[in-house]
């Protein structure tokens, strides 16, 4: 056997391992189980993750609200605000685990996560080739529903975007093969089961809330087998909601829609396969006023997880001023997590509160503005 040879039944052995597992998990899929019924719980677990970064400096604020907003049911046990510690950047290196054994099974015995922003390491960072913890803990907790509200009233935006959350490209993200110093090659997935679950969340949710278009973005004049897969499955389970409007767009051309003023407030809910999804979501949120402004969901069958959907921001913590980072993002995770656990009322109060503090400082990251603490502060001023 010549050397290419070699190289070629290696990888035909790495593919064929890859390829088992998904489609192993493919067979797994068709066997959701039912989600959460809150209302039964006796305690409501919420696993508070500060993260990397600028991450404890907005986890602190946001405790130190809903210690308050949640008083009376903290007190009474019926909800638990309980630390999950060493999903830390420095934890995780020194087991070489993205997500280690001891924290993972932590964060199984919560019902619901409230989590800080967690850092990737890249390739020069010296750092062991840890995936994304939030990949990891999507897929270990199969949170398949990336759910990101963007709402601007002034002009007319309301948009509901639902993003693909255990596939696509991020699935396999570290699975990828250097072939040679000439050749690397990724994977993307697309499953049957894990589109169409995408898809009537978000029909479901369109239905519930009295929304009349859902807009499916892709790729799929070029990526014909998994794009298209996907718009195809999002489209045979439109069919099953006659009086929404489904359209479908190309995720450059929509890119340019939510900047063009004449359209971009006729759309409304958004399916998005996994990677268009995270730019575009960042795209809207920048448009609502900057990633530290949103909040996003993940939520599956039997957990749900709430984050800020910024990063952590190193330089910010190199240059002196994380505790001038904005936990208006961390804080409108809360809200989600509110209403995810059946708080309507309490999520409406902080939400409220957490746009007049927006109104009223100057949250910029740099030495002159004002602190986390003084938003906070805002914030439980006008709770």
């Amino acid at each position: 056997m010549n050397q290419n040879s070699k190289i070629n039944a290696e990888y035909l052995q790495i593919f064929d391992k890859l390829i088992t597992a998904q489609l192993d998990r493919a067979e797994r899929l068709k066997h959701d189980e039912c989600f959460t019924d809150f209302t039964s719980l006796e305690k409501i677990i919420v696993g508070i993750i500060p993260g990397d970064g600028i991450g404890p400096v907005i986890m602190t604020e946001a405790v130190k609200i809903l210690n308050i907003l949640l008083k009376d049911e903290l007190e009474s046990g019926k909800i638990e605000l309980r630390p999950i510690d060493g999903l830390t950047l420095e934890h995780r290196a020194a087991t070489g685990e993205t997500v280690p054994k001891e924290v993972l099974a932590a964060i199984q015995r919560c019902h619901v996560l409230l989590k800080g922003p967690t850092t990737t390491p890249d390739k020069n960072s010296g750092l062991p080739n840890l995936e994304s913890a939030n990949v990891t803990l999507r897929k270990e907790l199969d949170l398949f529903a990336n759910v990101r509200p963007v709402s601007i009233p002034e002009l007319g935006i309301d948009w509901t975007f639902y993003r693909e959350n255990t596939e696509g490209e991020y699935s396999l993200g570290s699975s990828g093969i250097a072939v040679s110093d000439d050749l690397s090659v990724d994977f993307k997935v697309t499953t049957t089961a894990g589109t169409m679950r995408i898809a009537r969340a978000a029909f479901e949710f369109a239905k519930a809330n009295g929304k009349t278009r859902v807009s499916i973005v892709t790729k799929a004049n070029i990526m014909k087998k998994t794009d298209g897969k996907f718009l195809d499955l999002c489209y045979r389970v439109a069919k099953e909601y006659p009086k929404i409007k489904t359209d479908d767009w190309y995720v450059d051309i929509m890119a340019a829609n939510l900047v063009n003023p004449e359209i971009r407030a006729d759309f409304q809910v958004f399916i998005l396969p996994n990677l268009y999804g995270d730019i575009i979501t960042d795209e809207a949120a920048q448009i609502q006023g900057g990633v530290g402004t949103a909040g996003s969901a993940n939520v599956g069958s039997r957990y749900a997880m709430f984050e800020a959907i910024h990063g952590s921001a190193p330089r910010m913590v190199a240059d002196g001023l994380a505790d001038k980072a904005n936990p208006a993002s961390i804080l409108k995770a809360a809200v989600m997590l509110l209403r995810h656990i059946g708080r309507p009322e309490k999520a409406d109060r902080l939400d409220r509160a957490v746009n007049a503090a927006s109104s009223l400082l100057d949250m910029t990251g740099t030495p002159e503005s004002s602190s986390a603490a003084e938003f906070s502060d805002a914030v439980l001023s006008n709770l």
